[in-house]
């Protein structure tokens, strides 16, 4: 039975008559937008309760990050000859575990810093891609980073929508509350297009409202309206609220007696993972860390490099520990805009470069190894200015991951140029 109901037409008069699901959508944004404020949840997609589903976490390192010193190249002797200062010893040289590589693979090894992940890569939880990146020689942070942001390999007029931003437009979803975040004060390139919400924190997931009998009508107005799907709708982002009350930040506890270190990225991927549990659809979150920029001073095994990388690897043991079995769905990608000059410089650090590292982690994957062509460290194996090239375009990474894992029918759906080419980094 439809029930009709008055309105007012905005002239003190009551004119007509409307059904109870168009006075409820035609109310709705009022109402809502009145008990949010300007909290994030004014953005929140509102949708019904989500199934388990996959979640991307997606971190850039900005700035630069210096992949041959990340995963040392430790057969190749270019790679000594060049960095007689800033090269990372052998796994079989002498000294203990945090003065020298730690093996992945009888070529390759990882900085000592990066220890506290060792046992996920001997699990195999962890893969690496080197001499990776985008086509871009002009060497500049903002251009690089442009283009990674928006899919791209090289540069292109028109294209600004965003790589995730495409692929959430192009495998659309209605069941989730918060699909895409960015953690941090702005929202990332890769996202423009989407309807993703930038949160400094979970504090911002509120309703700024002080007005407790206003809530308690709007919430009541969604309850008697069950079956209709506006009020549904309602009800379930109510039902999202609450959760996300009970996942109150300051008290907290990661599962698996997990310790984030205190940095900005242990903390953004604290809050990624109480969204995860709070079950309220999170299928994208987006990090930075940066910092990576080390053309002074960049350190070998301890120094400046040393303790990002440890960030980095602490972050992400605390977050692994924190989701447990919940780990199996979700899949972390590391990435930067470009790598360091092979040969360092005359102040002990490094300049731009070109090719550098991705790192995939979480389920699926196939690790433990280092995937994809490998170009060589000889003078004659360099770029035209003795940059490491770019063999392994870094669009087959985050192709294979949509693809594989996230319901994207073809990796062109989102990076319209690629020569897709699965490096095999998931199974």
């Amino acid at each position: 039975m439809t029930n009709d109901w008055t309105y007012c037409d905005g002239n003190g008069k009551l004119t007509g008559r409307i059904s109870r699901r168009n006075f409820l959508a035609g109310t709705s944004a009022t109402l809502l937008a009145a008990a949010l404020g300007s909290s994030a949840l004014a953005q929140v997609l509102v949708s019904e309760q989500p199934k388990t589903q996959n979640t991307l976490v997606v971190i850039f390192l900005r700035g630069g990050a210096d992949g041959l010193n990340w995963v040392v190249p430790y057969f190749e002797s270019g790679y000594y000859a060049a960095r007689p200062s800033l090269s990372i010893p052998a796994p079989n040289s002498a000294g203990g575990d945090k003065a020298r590589a730690f093996d992945l693979d009888g070529k390759f090894g990882l900085h000592p810093s990066f220890g506290a992940l060792r046992d996920r890569i001997g699990e195999g939880e962890v893969a690496f891609v080197h001499a990776c990146g985008s086509g871009d020689r002009t060497r500049s942070h903002f251009e690089a980073m442009s283009l990674m942001e928006r899919g791209l390999f090289r540069e292109e007029s028109g294209n600004w929508q965003g790589w995730l931003g495409a692929y959430l437009k192009a495998v659309p979803r209605s069941d989730a509350a918060v699909r895409a975040v960015a953690i941090g004060s702005l929202m990332p390139d890769s996202l423009t297009g989407s309807s993703a919400l930038a949160l400094s924190s979970l504090q911002d997931l509120h309703i700024d409202s002080q007005d407790t009998d206003q809530i308690s009508a709007l919430r009541k107005s969604y309850a008697d309206a069950r079956g209709d799907r506006m009020g549904d709708a309602g009800s379930r982002l109510f039902q999202a609220l609450d959760r996300l009350k009970d996942l109150n930040a300051k008290t907290y506890r990661p599962g698996g007696n997990a310790k984030y270190p205190v940095s900005d990225l242990g903390e953004g991927l604290r809050q990624v993972a109480m969204l995860i549990k709070a079950r309220v659809g999170l299928e994208v979150a987006c990090l930075d860390r940066g910092s990576w920029d080390t053309h002074v001073s960049q350190g070998s095994t301890t120094g400046w490099f040393a303790d990002n990388v440890q960030d980095v690897a602490d972050s992400l043991e605390a977050f692994r520990r924190d989701l447990g079995s919940g780990m199996e769905n979700v899949t972390v990608v590391v990435q930067t805009e470009f790598g360091r000059r092979v040969q360092e410089n005359v102040v002990l650090g490094t300049d731009h470069g070109r090719g550098s590292v991705m790192m995939v982690m979480g389920g699926g994957v196939r690790g433990g190894m280092v995937h994809g062509a490998w170009p060589g460290l000889g003078k004659e194996d360099l770029d035209e200015v003795g940059d490491l090239r770019v063999v392994n375009d870094y669009r087959n990474v985050l192709g294979e991951i949509l693809t594989k894992r996230f319901g994207l029918r073809h990796a062109n759906q989102v990076f319209h140029d690629l020569d897709y080419r699965t490096l095999e980094v998931l199974a």
